[in-house]
């Protein structure tokens, strides 16, 4: 049996929804302002995937679109965070949230590129959950900019770890392409 690039995408699909577990955005955090906030995106799996996923698909553009889609994310990402922050209601956080796990790592695994505008919507949808799960574990109102500041540069850190992983894959697919001509 050969395992196709689609094969194996759609098993990774099946494997991470059936695999998953609530995306609850991580109470519990004691710390408080900058640090609980640049930590809060690196200890939940759900928020560490999707953040490195957008610099993964950020890398596999061209033009603006690569610094488009991660910037993008970042700001509205910090408005969902205010609106988490301040109790805004918003149903379906969870769903939106492993929804965008699934979305974006079938982005990535298909190579999908979708024009600039449609790729900014994209990850601005998603961002806007992540921001607002983060809000709402944020330990007080009084926190919001320093804790805000820290899962902003956390999740700009883990674009650009993406970012970086995509451009070197490409550069290493590149090599073997001119290898075995």
């Amino acid at each position: 049996m050969t395992f196709s690039f689609r094969r194996i995408s759609v098993l990774a699909g099946i494997f991470l929804a059936l695999a998953t577990m609530p995306a609850a955005a991580h109470p519990g955090h004691v710390l408080g302002g900058w640090t609980a906030g640049f930590s809060h995106p690196l200890n939940g799996w759900d928020h560490f995937v999707v953040m490195v996923a957008v610099g993964l698909w950020a890398a596999q553009h061209a033009g603006s679109a690569r610094w488009a889609i991660p910037t993008t994310f970042v700001a509205v990402m910090g408005l969902g965070g205010i609106a988490g922050a301040f109790g805004a209601p918003l149903p379906g956080v969870e769903a939106m949230i492993l929804m965008s796990v699934i979305t974006l790592a079938a982005l990535v695994l298909t190579r999908q590129r979708l024009p600039l505008a449609w790729g900014m919507a994209v990850v601005a949808v998603f961002a806007f959950f992540h921001g607002f799960a983060h809000g709402q574990e944020m330990p007080g109102p009084s926190m919001l900019v320093s804790f805000g500041a820290g899962f902003m540069v956390a999740t700009a850190l883990l674009h650009g770890l993406g970012y970086a992983a995509g451009r070197i894959a490409a550069e290493i697919a590149a090599r073997r392409n001119i290898e075995h001509v």
